[in-house]
């Protein structure tokens, strides 16, 4: 009778040790699984970076006069007469039939400049 009683009197024991148990497993998997995104978040601005390097134009500086074609801003550039698409138009707004620097990335297959800045000349 005492062995029943004293099985009886550990099964809670036995029970909060298993549910320790199991309750540590996740904890050690979303360590695990939580270092693992952090050595990823580590490589992965390497990554990036480094295509950007390569896959990214040079910005450039552009000369000319901002004007209005149709309905859309425009840069015409003063030396050789080229009409460029802009591709941020609040930015132009102010500008406009006033001679400019735009500097950004040209995107010479659709004759869009990518604008970081517009600065007066």
């Amino acid at each position: 009778m005492k062995k029943i009683q004293f099985a009886l009197s550990m099964l809670p024991v036995v029970a909060l040790t298993l549910a320790l148990c199991f309750a540590s497993q996740p904890t050690l998997a979303q360590n695990s699984s939580g270092s693992s995104p952090n050595a990823t978040t580590q490589q992965q601005p390497m990554q990036p970076d480094n295509q950007n390097a390569v896959s990214t134009p040079s910005e450039k500086t552009f000369n000319g006069t901002i004007t209005k074609s149709g309905d859309k801003l425009v840069l015409t550039a003063a030396d050789s007469k080229t009409t460029y698409q802009l591709d941020d138009q609040q930015k132009a707004k102010d500008f406009l039939n006033k001679t400019v620097k735009v500097t950004g990335v040209l995107d010479a297959s659709t004759g869009t400049i990518r604008v970081s800045a517009i600065d007066p000349s």
